[in-house]
């Protein structure tokens, strides 16, 4: 147990996946887990954060308002060097009352009431991208063709950002979510879309049309938010609004792909939206693609699970670890589109949950109701070992995905 607990022992994180099971969490994580809720992990930097196993104590760590979500802090367990003057990602990185200040202004547009209005035109979107595939090439790459078209559009129709510079942004917003990006290439990254999101107000500031950033714009006008602020929450609604789906749609349908048996249960229960409901949960559950761990940093000491976390202290919620729990989750490493896993921690917990979830929800169970269906001899078209997995990006995943039907 000493080397759980003593910072000179810690072991390194982000941990290594194990080659034969891309889709569970690293097994060194789980040997943790199995010990202990609460670990020492090394990071990049050198820093030797709280790295958090168990469900429970995530779920009461992350409600805690005595942990900070500011990156600002010291002791904040960072996961690349920070570009000069900040991250630029708005108010998931603050704490209250300026993080709800800022999210409040957004919060609207992501209710589950008016995200459910969406469903017709996120319905239109799919099956107009799987004609698109059907009428292309065969086989044919499904991230490219389908996983990331989709939510792009999605989420640039809700915003009003144009979808002819999804190339721009999607290329800049992979750099910004890949660990391994050069801190130069980074910043270059986010200095580009915090660029083009500020022209953007400017466009909306002068022409206003019904989409959520002139809604920003209104705000600024009024003088309740800087026009700063405001490129700023809409480079992190269109990085979430994008690259989290997008990775969820590829990884979900490779793990369908690789178990018939629950893609055809999923495939005959696509006219039931509990079913589907369900599933999407499910595979949220199972998959976690946030696999890189919420981070924050304890402002007291606080006890918990027999231990002592003390101020300054930095904490890592391992989402996709506490996801397979087994006093939570019986059975945690098979996938079971009929479990309950409405409580997963794949969203977060407590008032830094992810604002887009209603949307994310929806646009998969349009997804995965709609793509098996149509497309019902979908099958992969390379071998498993062959396909590049996001192993060094905070939002997991793969860069391809090979096709066929």
């Amino acid at each position: 147990m000493t080397s759980t607990l003593d910072p000179a022992g810690a072991p390194d994180f982000p941990m290594p996946r194990a080659a034969r099971c891309p889709f569970d969490p690293p097994p060194a994580a789980r040997e943790l887990q199995d010990e202990t809720p609460l670990a020492r992990v090394r990071l990049w930097d050198g820093s030797t954060p709280w790295l958090v196993t168990r469900y429970a104590e995530q779920r009461a760590l992350m409600a805690d308002p005595r942990v900070s979500a500011d990156v600002t802090r010291p002791g904040y367990p960072v996961q690349a060097p920070m570009p000069p003057g900040g991250t630029g990602i708005s108010f998931i990185l603050m704490d209250d009352p300026e993080h709800g200040r800022l999210r409040r202004m957004v919060t609207g547009a992501f209710t589950v009431k008016r995200t459910e209005t969406l469903r017709p035109a996120v319905q239109r979107i799919v099956d107009e991208q799987i004609d698109a595939m059907l009428a292309g090439p065969n086989p044919v790459d499904l991230v490219r063709a389908f996983a990331l078209p989709v939510p792009s559009l999605v989420i640039c129709e809700l915003l009003g950002v144009p979808y002819s510079d999804h190339d721009f942004f999607q290329e800049n917003s992979q750099a910004l979510v890949r660990r391994s990006t050069d801190p130069e290439e980074r910043h270059a990254a986010h200095r580009a879309l915090i660029g083009y999101l500020d022209e953007l107000m400017g466009t909306k500031l002068a022409h206003r049309d019904d989409a959520l950033l002139s809604g920003l714009a209104d705000r600024v006008e009024a003088g309740e938010l800087t026009r700063a602020e405001a490129a700023q929450m809409g480079v992190l609604l269109l990085i979430a609004g994008h690259e989290t789906t997008a990775n969820m749609i590829a990884l979900g349908t490779l793990a369908l792909l690789r178990d018939p048996e629950q893609l055809a249960q999923l495939r005959d229960s696509g006219d039931d939206p509990a079913a589907v409901a369900s599933a999407v949960e499910e595979l949220l559950r199972y998959l976690t693609i946030t696999h890189s761990g919420r981070r924050r940093v304890a402002l007291e000491d606080i006890e918990i699970a027999g231990r002592t976390i003390r101020a300054g202290e930095g904490l890592i919620m391992a989402n996709d670890v506490a996801n397979r729990d087994a006093s939570v989750f019986p059975d945690p490493d098979r996938l079971d589109l009929a479990r309950n896993s409405r409580r997963h921690v794949a969203f977060g917990f407590g008032v830094h949950q992810c604002l887009g979830q209603p949307l994310a929800r929806l646009e998969l169970q349009v997804v995965y109701s709609t793509l098996y269906r149509r497309i019902p001899t979908l099958a992969l078209a390379a071998d498993v070992e062959d396909i590049p997995f996001k192993h060094d990006g905070s939002v997991y995943g793969v860069y391809e995905l090979p096709v066929t039907w």
